[in-house]
């Protein structure tokens, strides 16, 4: 994101664009996922195969 600021800009704008530059960002758990999903064969054997299919 981008803002242009001029030299006469008001102060209480400026402090509008920092606090939206600063506003939390939130994060994702991903954690509960792991090892969730079972596959018949190896993953990075797949992922191979998926691969060699755009040749």
């Amino acid at each position: 994101m981008t803002f242009i600021l001029k030299k006469d800009t008001p102060k209480e704008e400026l402090d509008k664009f920092l606090a939206l530059k600063t506003a939390p960002v939130k994060k994702h758990r991903f954690e509960k996922y792991v090892g969730k999903i079972k596959f018949a064969e190896d993953p990075l054997a797949i992922q191979k195969k998926m691969r060699d299919e755009w040749e």
